[in-house]
């Protein structure tokens, strides 16, 4: 009906990713696979939500067009970082968090053997987190989002006391000259010192120049894994720029200085296993270029569902795609006369953004909107945005399906045929399966699933997988894994981006000189007056996307960073109904109430203020909505800050407005990383806490008795019943 009425591009499909890597069954994406037989769709890219200023910034100076701005070629990097490097700076990550659910224990392993070599490490965030607790030799406890000054005053020492590699900043980089004047202070008056720093970061100045000192002595790679707040944030692009800027000031490529991201690098195997593009169901990811005619950004759906006129963007937002597109215009809707139409149906198998993604509250806005004719879901779990679903299609886990399947992550290389655990529960399906259901309604079964069966789509995921020569379809059948060896001659590798370093004309880089480029031609000429994303990197005090710095006006009334990492206790949201891990000191905090809540970690001087102890049910909360959480006082955490991970369940009191599950994206901004940047700035924003009022709840449970009558365990979370009305069963 909706698209008899509007045409093919009034759908907007949501393939997304972070399901559970399937490639037969379509974790992400199959509908649109299937929706382009019948005319297309309105596309959604899935923008870096883990990369946001790697991919809108440090891309405009190191290029890396197939990854999402970070930097590559990774070849040897364990090698090379092992027996030469003489400190590590892990500069807002934790590796003993975010790799956990898809390295397990192997970044542990590899940081204690870093540590056996004698290599220092040096930790920069907000938080000792659970890194910073077992490895570091120093914690820098700087404020959220706040590093673009930091790394601006250690560029200033460096070019005041001439500690920097001038030689390979000449021969390698353009526009230093520029950076460097305004570092000085000769562009805007303000010298880049680092007592300017301190009174930004909340770091004292004479730690500012010991860092910087310390960096220019030692060969030192920065290290990061899978994201984390310092590259989530507000105007997060500078950051990103500045540390490959920093890099290059001290020799990057050179033996030894590396950033070290997505924990690659080790010994080469004789092959890499592909994705087997033709046998993976679905687009996860937005791996495909170019994009079809009608696009939109994940983080630009609610402006297009608001909007009432067409509006233009910069940049599709697709994880891996030239640098270029950012500086390409899009239009949405396309015009009437090539077929473009507003939105007026989704079909999400990602139904997260709400806790996920950036400024949830305003998600379940869009979602309700009455322009929105038909919200169709395909999810295991009935939470989150599926909520707002008219029609679900219930999906079956990994362990009810069989599949073939592809490790590329960890330290060897690996296929392997996956079997069922379980028969699928009740009339659950695949993604696929489910799919396939609709195309068989429609008459398009055959033609969508090219006439393979599941049987056949997994034979031919291993014939394009890579190791066909190596392993035979029998010999995997038989033993079910098959494990690439390592290639013989994997040391003979360059490491990082030695090749460039070595002979720049004959390795350039993908930028438009080949070079570094601190300042970016590019962005001059199509942004000249974005103040936000300027031609070097800068720091920016406000803008007219954010205001969320300790300066502004605002902060009178909201005084606390929001630090908002990735969750120790789940992936994302996969995983906060795991009974054992609920337990734990920081999984969940159990109220008086008896409700286990998201721990909300607060230093002990910010909670005596507060009349805050730990244990406590605390209010987080800013002019974007209230969420709720548990108390864990810490000196773990530094002052102004308040620390929540994100992807903890909704469990809305009042939709839109007040959370009990401890969803803390809800009250993210609404802005994306910057003007020209759709990304999502979900870190470094302003919020304050309270000790909730224990009148404040009673009323609350007057008001919305429903939202307390929910069928609830404190071993697992809400029920599959609390959504529920008339039987279940």
């Amino acid at each position: 009906r909706v698209k008899k009425e509007y045409g093919p591009y009034a759908i907007l499909a949501q393939g997304d990713g972070h399901g559970e890597s399937k490639i037969v069954h379509a974790a992400h994406g199959i509908q649109y696979e299937f929706l382009k037989l019948t005319g297309g769709s309105t596309y959604q890219f899935r923008t870096p939500d883990s990369w946001e200023g790697w991919y809108w910034g440090a891309k405009h100076v190191w290029g890396m067009d197939s990854t999402m701005g970070h930097m590559d070629p990774k070849d040897n990097l364990v090698k090379d970082m092992a027996e030469h490097c003489e400190q590590l700076l892990f500069w807002g990550c934790d590796p003993e968090t975010t790799p956990w659910f898809y390295l397990a224990g192997l970044p542990s392993r590899l940081m204690l053997f870093y540590r056996e070599l004698g290599i220092h490490q040096v930790y920069i965030c907000p938080d000792a987190n659970y890194g910073a607790a077992v490895h570091a030799d120093k914690w820098i406890p700087i404020l959220p989002n706040t590093d673009a000054a930091l790394q601006l005053a250690v560029a200033y020492v460096w070019i005041t006391e001439d500690t920097y590699d001038e030689e390979h900043v000449e021969r390698l980089t353009v526009g230093f000259d520029k950076f460097a004047d305004y570092v000085l202070g000769k562009q805007d008056g303000i010298p880049k010192t680092p007592k300017w720093a301190a009174e930004k970061c909340g770091i004292p100045s004479y730690t500012i120049k010991a860092l910087a000192r310390e960096f220019a002595k030692k060969v030192t790679s920065i290290v990061h894994s899978y994201g984390g707040s310092m590259i989530r944030g507000p105007y997060s692009s500078e950051p990103a720029r500045l540390e490959v800027v920093l890099l290059a000031m001290q020799g990057l490529g050179k033996p030894g200085v590396h950033q070290e991201n997505c924990w690659k690098g080790f010994p080469r195997s004789v092959v890499k296993p592909t994705e087997a593009t033709e046998a993976r169901q679905g687009s996860m990811y937005g791996y495909f270029w170019p994009p079809p005619a009608q696009i939109l950004p994940k983080t630009l759906i609610e402006r297009a569902i608001f909007s009432e006129e067409p509006f233009t963007f910069y940049g599709s937002g697709a994880q891996i795609c030239p640098t270029s597109d950012q500086l390409k215009e899009y239009t949405y809707p396309i015009p009437k006369e090539e077929g473009g139409s507003k939105i007026h149906m989704i079909w999400s198998d990602t139904p997260c953004r709400t806790t996920c993604w950036g400024h949830g509250n305003y998600v379940t806005e869009g979602m309700q909107h009455p322009s929105i004719e038909c919200v169709v879901v395909q999810h295991p779990w009935l939470e989150n945005d599926t909520l707002f679903a008219d029609i679900i299609l219930p999906v079956n886990t990994k362990l009810e399906e069989q599949d073939f399947g592809i490790d590329r992550d960890a330290q060897y290389f690996s296929v392997f045929l996956e079997d069922k655990s379980l028969e699928p529960l009740g009339e659950s399906k695949s993604d696929y399966e489910a799919v396939c259901e609709v195309a068989k309604a429609m008459g398009l079964l055959g033609e969508f699933t090219k006439g393979k069966t599941v049987e056949e789509w997994i034979k031919t995921a291993y014939e394009l997988s890579g190791v066909k020569d190596l392993v035979t379809w029998e010999k995997l059948r038989e033993k079910d894994y098959y494990v690439v060896p390592i290639a013989p001659d994997w040391q003979d590798d360059k490491a990082g981006m030695h090749a460039f370093v070595e002979d720049p004309d004959a390795n350039p880089l993908q930028t438009p000189s080949g070079l570094l480029e601190i300042y970016s031609e590019a962005l001059a000429t199509t942004f000249p007056c974005d103040q936000e994303r300027p031609a070097i990197p800068k720091w920016v005090e406000r803008g007219e996307t954010h205001d969320e710095r300790l300066s502004c006006l605002r902060a009178k009334k909201y005084p606390l960073l929001m630090c908002s990492n990735h969750p120790r206790w789940r992936l994302h949201a996969q995983g906060d109904d795991i009974p054992w891990t609920r337990e734990t000191l920081t999984g969940k905090v159990k109220g008086a109430d008896g409700y286990l809540y998201e721990p909300l970690w607060i230093n002990p001087i910010e909670a005596e203020k507060r009349g805050i102890t730990s244990g406590d049910i605390v209010k987080v909360f800013n002019e974007r909505g209230i969420v709720l959480g548990g108390a864990y006082v810490t000196e773990r955490v530094r002052t102004q800050v308040a620390y929540m991970d994100h992807g903890a369940r909704c469990d809305w009191i009042k939709t839109g407005e007040i959370d009990r599950g401890g969803a803390i994206n809800l009250i993210s901004p609404i802005g994306t990383t910057s003007k020209n940047a759709s990304g999502q700035a979900t870190s470094g924003y302003l919020v304050e806490v309270e000790k909730l009022d224990w009148g404040e709840m009673q009323r609350w449970r007057e008001e919305y008795p429903e939202a307390f009558a929910r069928d609830y365990d404190p071993a697992s979370g809400l029920r599959f019943s609390a959504w529920l009305v008339g039987r279940v069963g």
